[in-house]
């Protein structure tokens, strides 16, 4: 006996179908060094290759973060904003800083007596802001302003994951503060599918050593 497929039914089902949820993958991103060992602090960056796909819900809403400066150093030592975000940097030290950037995104220069909040600066301009301390050079962030739809940092284990990423073909990018400056970031392209396992892609950097491990005891107490 055959039996009628209510129409309502048949309704749901369409409508499930064009659930954009329904329709999504996962990428899986993994950063190591030269040596194969993980790399922390590395930004990924997704960006779609045609401007098909939409962008990631709630990326273009302003947000205000602080960097902390505590026991000589910055915390974090990597932040990610969006266009129109804002930074406040705020001074957890019992000994002044005097923070600054020169970089073209962004220019700032203040001192902070300790337990001092900076007024907040506005990010408007995507790009790179490396931010020091003009009495402690061993204290160094990076502000890694950006449009793309998904970002994410890498953990301590090198890795930043991606869920519900609509299907279709993306260029994956790679960016770390220790990269050699100016050559393009790294990038890889990708092709996710619907319903397939993760994508897994792999980056080997080239780094330079640590600036952060210089500590200029002089002025510890300035």
């Amino acid at each position: 006996m055959r039996h009628r497929i209510p129409g309502w039914f048949l309704g749901m089902g369409m409508a499930l179908a064009a659930c954009p949820g329904l329709h999504a993958a996962d990428l899986e991103v993994r950063i190591a060094d030269e040596r194969g060992r993980p790399v922390a602090d590395a930004v990924v960056t997704v960006w779609p290759a045609t401007r098909a796909s939409p962008p990631a819900p709630g990326a273009t809403v302003p947000r205000r973060r602080v960097i902390d400066q505590k026991d000589l150093a910055f915390v974090p030592y990597l932040e990610v904003f969006s266009p129109g975000d804002e930074v406040v940097f705020h001074n957890s030290d019992n000994t002044r800083h005097h923070v600054y950037s020169f970089s073209p995104a962004r220019r700032f220069d203040f001192v902070l007596a300790p337990r001092e909040d900076s007024r907040p600066q506005r990010l408007d301009t995507p790009g790179v802001i490396a931010v020091g301390c003009n009495i402690h050079d061993g204290m160094i962030a990076y502000l890694y302003v950006s449009a793309a739809p998904w970002r994410a940092r890498t953990d301590a284990r090198g890795h930043a994951g991606f869920s519900e990423l609509p299907a279709g073909r993306y260029e994956v990018r790679a960016w770390q503060p220790r990269l050699r400056p100016g050559k393009p970031e790294p990038m890889q392209a990708v092709a996710l599918q619907d319903g397939a396992m993760a994508t897994q892609v792999r980056f080997r950097l080239s780094l330079l050593p640590d600036p952060r491990r210089r500590l200029d005891r002089e002025h510890v107490h300035y």
